[in-house]
C-alpha cells in the first residue's frame, strides 16, 4: 500500500474499472471520473461497489470535455490514470468532430487540470499503436495464416516516425504528443504508454472496438460475425493484467518513466491473426464450428502490428506474463459466466 490517492478518467471502463478493482484491493484512495456513456460502466460499477463497498468507491460523473468539474475533481491527487476517450477508429471516420473532442480536447483539459492541481501529479496516458499509421514502407511478408515484418523480428519500436491515420490516429496522436511535451515544457511527470490490443474480463466488446472480446461475445451470444480484410493480419494481444503491471511499473519508477514514451502490448511472444489463427483457438472452445462473413479492410488498418517492448522491459523491468491461449481461455469463461450483461 503507497496511500497514494488516484484520479481514473474513463474509470468505469473495461480498463479502468479493473484498475480500480486492483488498486482498492490495495488500500488507494481511487477517484473514478467518468460520463457513464460506454456500454457496460454501470454494470462495472455496481461490480466495484459490490465488491468493495459502496463507500468506498469515489464517483464523480463527468465529462472529460467539461474542464472545470474535471480541475475539482483532481485538485490534490497524487497519480492521473487517463483512460477517457473515444476507442473506435470506425467511429472516428462517422464523427471526426466528437473523436477530436473526446480525445484531443479531453486529453489537453486532463493535462492542465493536472499541471494545476497543486501536486505536479504523475500522468499515466493510454495512447495506441495506431499513432505508427499503416506504416506501408515497413515490408511485410505473407504466410499461409499470418503476416510478418520483413526487418522487425522483434516489433515496431518507439522510434518508428509517427504518421496518424485516420481521425482517430490524428486525435489520439494529438494527446500522445501533448502528453508527452508537457513533461519537457511544464515538468510534469507523464508517460505515454502506447498500448496494443488489450482484452479481458469485463471487456463488453463490440464490433468497432475490443475484436478479441467481440468474437466470444458474439459466438457464446449467437451474433453474427464479420472479419474485414483476409483475416490474417496480425496483432500482438496484451491480457489486461499484465497491462494493469505496466502501469503499476511505471507509477513506480516515476523517476526513470517520466516523460518517456512506451510500447506496451504483447510482444512478438503474444501475436495472433484475427481469425486464421484465433478461429481454431474459439472453434476448440465452443465445441463447434464458427461461420463468419467477409469484407473489405477498414480505413487504417494494418496488416501487422507487433510491439517491440524491450524499452518497457528494460526501464519498468516489466513483460507479459499471460499467454495467448491462457488469456482467451480466461476471457472466455468469464464472458460464458456473465452472459446476462450482453443479452
Amino acid at each position: 500500500m503507497t496511500g497514494k490517492r488516484y484520479l481514473i478518467t474513463g474509470g468505469a471502463g473495461f480498463i479502468g474499472c479493473n484498475y480500480v478493482h486492483r488498486l482498492l484491493d490495495h488500500g488507494e484512495q481511487v477517484t473514478v471520473y467518468d460520463n457513464l456513456s460506454r456500454q457496460g460502466a454501470e454494470a462495472n460499477l455496481g461490480w466495484l461497489r459490490e465488491r468493495h463497498g459502496a463507500d468506498r468507491l469515489r464517483l464523480v460523473v463527468g465529462d472529460v470535455c467539461d474542464y472545470d468539474p474535471l480541475a475539482e475533481a483532481m485538485r490534490g491527487v497524487d497519480v492521473v490514470i487517463h483512460l477517457a476517450g473515444q476507442t473506435a477508429v470506425t467511429t472516428s471516420v462517422e464523427d471526426p468532430r466528437s473523436d477530436f473532442e473526446d480525445n484531443a480536447v479531453g486529453t489537453f483539459n486532463a493535462l492542465e487540470a493536472a499541471r494545476h492541481a497543486g501536486t505536479n501529479p504523475i500522468f499515466l496516458y493510454a495512447s495506441t499503436n495506431k499513432v505508427y499509421g499503416r506504416m506501408e514502407n515497413v515490408a511485410v511478408i505473407e504466410h499461409e495464416a499470418h503476416y510478418a515484418y520483413r526487418d522487425f523480428p522483434l516489433g515496431i519500436p518507439e522510434t518508428q516516425p509517427l504518421d496518424f491515420c485516420s481521425p482517430y490516429g490524428c486525435s489520439k496522436g494529438a494527446g500522445d504528443q501533448y502528453v508527452r511535451d508537457y513533461a519537457r515544457i511544464y515538468g510534469l511527470p507523464t508517460v505515454v504508454l502506447r498500448q496494443s490490443c488489450i482484452y479481458g474480463p469485463r471487456q463488453m466488446g463490440v464490433e468497432d472496438q475490443g475484436w478479441v472480446a467481440w468474437f466470444i461475445i458474439a459466438v457464446v451470444t449467437g451474433k453474427p460475425i464479420t472479419i474485414y480484410g483476409d483475416g490474417k493480419q496480425v496483432r500482438d494481444v496484451l491480457f489486461v493484467e499484465d497491462l494493469l503491471d505496466a502501469y503499476d511499473a511505471a507509477v513506480a519508477r516515476i523517476d526513470v518513466a517520466g516523460g518517456q514514451v512506451y510500447n506496451v502490448g504483447g510482444g512478438p511472444a503474444f501475436t495472433m491473426s484475427v481469425w486464421a489463427e484465433f478461429g481454431p483457438i474459439l472453434e476448440g472452445l465452443v465445441g463447434r464450428p464458427v461461420a463468419v462473413a467477409w469484407a473489405d479492410w477498414r480505413p487504417g488498418d494494418q496488416r501487422i502490428y507487433v510491439s517491440d517492448i524491450r524499452r518497457a522491459e528494460r526501464d519498468l523491468g516489466w513483460r507479459p506474463r499471460v499467454g495467448v491461449r491462457e488469456g482467451i481461455e480466461r476471457l472466455y469463461e468469464w464472458v460464458a459466466g456473465h452472459r446476462h450483461l450482453f443479452e
